[in-house]
């Protein structure tokens, strides 16, 4: 067997090539450009041969890279699936998801014990957290995601869009100044998410609403979900959720939608169900996908 070049010049090589970009390959594999180009260099080197034509603002594949970055982008995946493979036959039965604390804890840990009762032989752990993962490399089997759905070398199911609304706790329908209607909005605190999209924002929900001469800024401002919704629950203001997080607190009465349905406002992101394309197939995956889009149809048939 030929002695093969390091690994880590490989990869470096290919992803640098798939983005024709030091900084867009460095951004994927969470190194610096510098760090791609002695890669690459290194690489050139060790072939006797260059793989990129680097000119002032662009890098070109020269016909060896072009030549050789096909079979490279088909030979990692197949390692990645191949390590799947061995992950899933070393530890079967514990299923590592990953998910928004926000989601976790509102719509998912509530109804896990369901989960656990249809399937008492997979052991499930709860990675709740927002950061970047990266299933492909095996940092989770599954992970819920909220984005635009432009997920790649990963399955993807689309799992619910959303509209977002104003809740609040039963109480700010009553008192001195009752939430009735949009404008009431002026005698009472926003509660704000801050890591949501702009279309998700007061501002657009009140301009979509026709509703001037409130400052949309105005009140708390909290980097989860769940923390505005506990915020609403405890009747300090008015958050505005998609619905689809706080379904259960609508249905129990713990929260109300004080306006009209027709004044939510659809978002842009929807939650999405990603799994590595070498373990999506396996059993405990296939379960656990089956049984959350289940629970998702029970709530809303059309979905």
């Amino acid at each position: 067997m030929s002695s093969l070049p390091p690994l880590n010049a490989l990869r470096a090589f290919e992803v640098a090539a798939r983005h024709l970009s030091f900084k867009r390959a460095a951004d994927e594999l969470n190194v610096t450009p510098a760090a791609i180009s002695h890669q690459v260099k290194a690489l050139e080197e060790w072939l006797g041969t260059p793989l990129f034509h680097r000119l002032t603002r662009a890098l070109r594949l020269t016909e060896a890279g072009q030549e050789a970055l096909p079979t490279l982008t088909q030979g990692f995946g197949t390692l990645v699936e191949a390590i799947g493979q061995m992950q899933a036959n070393a530890d079967s039965k514990v299923l590592t998801v990953s998910v928004s604390p926000s989601f976790g804890t509102m719509w998912l840990v509530p109804k896990l014990d369901r989960f656990r009762a249809r399937h008492p032989d997979i052991e499930i752990r709860i990675d709740g957290t927002d950061r970047l993962v990266n299933i492909a490399q095996g940092d989770a089997d599954v992970a819920v995601r909220y984005g635009a759905g432009d997920y790649k070398r990963v399955r993807v199911d689309l799992l619910f869009t959303q509209r977002n609304t104003p809740v609040c706790s039963p109480a700010l329908l009553e008192g001195d100044f009752p939430l009735r209607e949009p404008n009431d909005l002026r005698d009472h605190t926003l509660l704000h998410v801050d890591w949501k999209d702009a279309d998700a924002s007061w501002r657009m929900w009140l301009m979509a609403a026709g509703v001037a001469g409130i400052n949309a800024a105005r009140g708390p401002h909290f980097t989860q979900e769940g923390m505005a919704v506990q915020a609403a629950l405890d009747g300090q203001g008015v958050a505005l959720i998609g619905d689809k997080l706080v379904e259960d607190y609508l249905t129990t009465g713990a929260l109300v939608c004080p306006f009209a349905p027709d004044m939510s406002t659809p978002l842009t992101f929807s939650h999405y169900l990603l799994s590595p394309m070498g373990v999506a197939a396996q059993p405990k995956v296939t379960a656990f996908r089956e049984w959350l889009i289940g629970e998702l149809q029970n709530t809303d048939p059309a979905l």
